[in-house]
């Protein structure tokens, strides 16, 4: 992948080539940042501009044997490693168990969510967790003990670094402490504070900022053939996140189910139907544990759209016309009495949720509060 490839972060790309031009190559680096800034994408540019045989001062040159075999993400010395979901077997599965399936996504686009991940690799029926397994960790040392095979450097891209469990990520310390010859690791993490301490002081952080919305609308007016106008409230409602905004212009399904699930949980709390609650409890807990967060983290963003609605400042709202036209009615009921409390309250099912508790139970706990909050802010 090229860096032009890579939507804005013009200022990222010039450092990093920088650093490349002044041999200041960290063996570890660190991209954090939101979601949909581009991370993966700028990763994997990074990674072919060091091993292009023959770079500009702006890109590697897309011509050499090098660039065409990062194009297809098929190089020797390039390896990824990601999350993935553990089967009924006993082994835990490592990423080249699923490496196929890795490179059909990212050639497709780099831009993509965690859960769209799980999905391209979740079989029917499967509510797992994704994640990094001790078992990888040992296909990391295997690899990196090879020389390199025809690149200037080997590169290991771990996406999602913060999904590793404590095993694996002790292990993964003592391979950054130690680094093979001309290895880099790049780590491209959404939530870095997630990652245990001694790795984050191990590596050098390079912080993505999310994109600017003139950006994004520019992006999604070429890639979908709309006029400006048409791509500017996606744009803004993406509030810099390149795949939110997608989303919203392709109106992905996650996003109608959520709302839909959203509308159905507050009016039943709302009405204290708790028999109706119940049934929507039942059904939620059917997704997999990653839908049900990525759900919650979408409640509270429209938990809080609907507190600023209330200051009677558009600009500041990032809400689609359909959401805008629920939350007229419903923000009113959003307010300083209960708004930080039923942010909480989400956050901490959340939490609950990651750490495989109960769905069901949580769920349910959740819209018992969200009854009494509501009836208390109003």
């Amino acid at each position: 992948m090229l860096f032009k490839q890579v939507v804005g972060q013009e200022d990222i790309k010039h450092r990093l080539i920088r650093m490349v031009k002044e041999k200041r190559v960290s063996h570890s680096l660190l991209f954090s940042g939101p979601e949909g800034n581009g991370k993966l994408a700028m990763a994997i540019s990074f990674a072919q501009y060091l091993n292009c045989l023959n770079p500009s001062d702006t890109d590697s040159c897309g011509e050499c044997s090098s660039c065409k075999k990062y194009a297809k993400l098929v190089h020797p010395d390039l390896h990824f490693v990601f999350p993935v979901i553990k089967g009924n077997s006993t082994s835990s599965p490592v990423s080249d168990n699923f490496i196929t399936e890795w490179r059909e996504l990212v050639n497709e686009s780099p831009y993509f969510s965690l859960t769209t991940w799980l999905n391209q690799i979740r079989k029917e029926g499967e509510n797992k967790q994704g994640a990094i397994f001790t078992s990888e960790s040992s296909e990391i040392i295997k690899k990196l003990s090879l020389k390199t095979f025809e690149g200037k450097y080997k590169v290991m891209i771990i996406w999602m670094p913060e999904k590793m469990n404590e095993s694996t990520s002790n292990k993964l310390l003592k391979i950054l402490e130690e680094p093979s010859q001309k290895t880099v690791f790049i780590l491209v993490s959404n939530k870095p504070d997630e990652m245990i301490s001694t790795i984050l002081s191990r590596t050098q952080q390079l912080k993505i900022p999310a994109l600017p919305q003139d950006v994004i609308a520019n992006h999604l007016s070429e890639k979908f053939d709309k006029s400006l106008s048409e791509v500017t409230g996606a744009a803004k409602v993406a509030n810099g996140n390149l795949i939110a905004g997608e989303d919203q212009v392709q109106m992905s399904e996650e996003n109608k189910f959520f709302f839909e699930q959203f509308v159905q949980m507050m009016r039943h709390s709302y009405a204290r139907k708790v028999g109706d609650l119940l049934k929507w409890v039942e059904e939620m807990s059917r997704q997999p544990r990653e839908m049900q967060r990525n759900f919650l983290n979408y409640a509270i963003k429209m938990i809080r759209e609907n507190y600023i609605m209330n200051f009677k400042q558009p600009d500041i709202v990032y809400l689609t016309p359909e959401q805008h036209n629920w939350s007229t009615k419903f923000s009113p009921f959003i307010n300083d009495n209960n708004a930080m409390m039923i942010t909480e309250d989400f956050a901490l099912a959340d939490s609950h949720i990651g750490q495989n508790g109960n769905s069901k139970v949580i769920l349910f706990d959740l819209g018992l509060k969200l009854i009494i909050s509501i009836k208390e802010g109003n």
